[in-house]
């Protein structure tokens, strides 16, 4: 098995998670034809001989499209490579690459009969050698996009990226500056955010770039269970302990010993929980549930909520105690609303991310969709652009990602609130004089009263109003280009 792999060293304008593309072949020509493609659209490209060098490469390492080449009149074993791959990646992309039996002569029939039988196999394309540069180069910029995005931090190791924050906001920048800097110590970390800004992320990179980074890094839920199933799940059980308890288990606690351990969302638990959560904590040392001898250990913990601790601990919800042990460093985290100058680098990072499901090509963002997110106050936070730019990419039609196609999400990015009324000129239009307005006049009043009574619902106006919504966006569109369009 042999490897291409190329890399950008640029650090400030650093490309999204490199791709592992597997070829299955043993033609040394075939392997240099396409890693020399490989290596210019900067993906990783690895050559197995046979389906027993791809299974052992699979095995042990992520993949992001996969071709096979086949005889024409035998294609047994790339038939028995797409049975197993799809057996544990049903959603992989797989490419058939066929070779004619006679290469002077090329039976159509025979290469139609295979085609057929490959689509029917689950491979999404087939090919036919001597292969075509360009459409090889077409399959990876539409199945692995490779845009440029740039990046605060990221890690990687043997074919997989660790981790990778992407943006360049100041905001973030100095969370991640910070971050850095504590990552050496052992302290504890609590890191505060909104839900969906990414707390965990900024836990593992503080994991990453820390003397125990060689260590386990271990997460537990604390919203996700019930105390009694926290406490099992953090410091383990005895065997009988309880009803079910047929061995002996391990918590959390335990196996993060000389690593860390991230208690996500900590504002969760109950001040019962709260105070055995502090003895073992402070102590380094715990009994596992039905146990009698302590059990002792080196741990680093992290701590994230998507709440106001301060506030949870003056209403007390939250042991104060607890709190300035778990807060020996305070990291926030930014909303996406303050971060507008990552919008088009998050952007991209998700379509480099998820464009090999929609098997659609992006070439452009939607000038007019990027002041949409700018103007968006994003409550759910990058975890809901991520699903919007999905949405997008995989309803929407041609290279430009935008939210023409899905006009729910159009209305859910740009509310018009009741509340906030809109007027032509100083003076509206008198229902009962009409006489001597222009229709354009009269088209754009109609227009916005009738979002008003939809409490600014572009598709349910679009219906009242007999035009689609498209041509409904249109017309707001330009009303606001022509700066006729005023808050009142």
């Amino acid at each position: 098995m042999t490897e291409n792999l190329t890399r950008n060293s640029n650090k400030s304008n650093e490309r999204d998670n490199i791709a592992n593309v597997l070829i299955v072949d043993n033609d040394p020509q075939l392997a240099q034809f396409m890693l020399k493609i490989m290596a210019k659209k900067g993906v990783r490209g690895i050559i197995a001989d046979d389906n027993k060098a791809a299974f052992d490469f699979l095995d042990k390492n992520d993949c992001d499209l996969i071709f096979s080449t086949s005889k024409i009149k035998n294609m047994s074993n790339s038939l028995e490579l797409i049975q197993k791959v799809r057996a544990d990646s049903p959603e992989m992309p797989m490419i058939l690459i066929a070779e004619p039996a006679n290469k002077k002569m090329k039976n159509q029939q025979e290469i139609a009969d295979v085609t057929v039988k490959a689509i029917h196999a689950g491979y999404i394309d087939f090919l036919v050698k001597p292969l075509d540069t360009e459409k090889i180069e077409n399959i990876l910029d539409t199945l692995l996009p490779n845009h440029n995005i740039q990046s605060c931090d990221s890690a990687e190791q043997a074919t997989q990226t660790l981790y990778r924050i992407v943006g360049k906001s100041p905001k973030l920048n100095q969370v991640v500056n910070l971050a850095k800097k504590v990552a050496p110590t052992s302290f504890s970390v609590l890191i505060s955010g909104q839900s969906g800004t990414g707390k965990e992320l900024i836990s593992y990179l503080i994991h990453h770039n820390s003397k125990r980074a060689q260590g386990p890094y271990i997460k537990l839920n604390c919203a996700a269970l019930s105390d009694t199933l926290l406490e099992s799940e953090l410091f383990g059980h005895e065997r009988g302990a309880f009803t079910g308890a047929y061995s002996q288990r391990k918590g959390r606690f335990e196996l993060a010993h000389g690593g860390t351990l991230l208690l996500d969302e900590i504002t969760e638990t109950s001040l019962k929980f709260q105070a055995k959560l502090l003895r073992a904590i402070e102590q380094q040392d715990f009994e596992r549930v039905g146990g009698n001898s302590n059990v002792s250990v080196n741990v680093r913990i992290i701590s994230t909520t998507n709440k106001n601790l301060l506030q949870e601990v003056a209403e007390r919800r939250f042991r104060e105690d607890l709190y300035y042990r778990l807060s020996g460093i305070r990291l926030i985290i930014p909303p996406l609303k303050d971060r507008k100058d990552d919008f088009e680098d998050l952007l991209w990072h998700f379509v480099n991310l998820h464009a090999r499901q929609a098997q659609r090509k992006i070439t452009r963002l939607d000038p007019d969709m990027m002041n949409i997110f700018k103007n968006f106050h994003w409550p759910g936070n990058i975890r809901q652009l991520r699903n919007v730019v999905i949405t997008s990419l995989i309803l929407g039609v041609g290279e430009t990602l935008s939210l023409a196609d899905v006009s729910w999400l159009f209305d859910e990015l740009m509310p018009l609130p009741q509340e906030t009324p809109f007027k032509i000129s100083d003076t509206q239009v008198p229902a009962s004089d009409l006489g001597g307005i222009a229709l354009s006049q009269l088209e754009q009043q109609a227009i916005l009263d009738t979002l008003r009574h939809t409490q600014g619902n572009q598709t349910k106006a679009a219906k009242v109003l007999g035009i689609s919504d498209r041509t409904l966006r249109d017309k707001i569109k330009r009303y606001r280009k022509q700066q006729t369009l005023q808050p009142a």
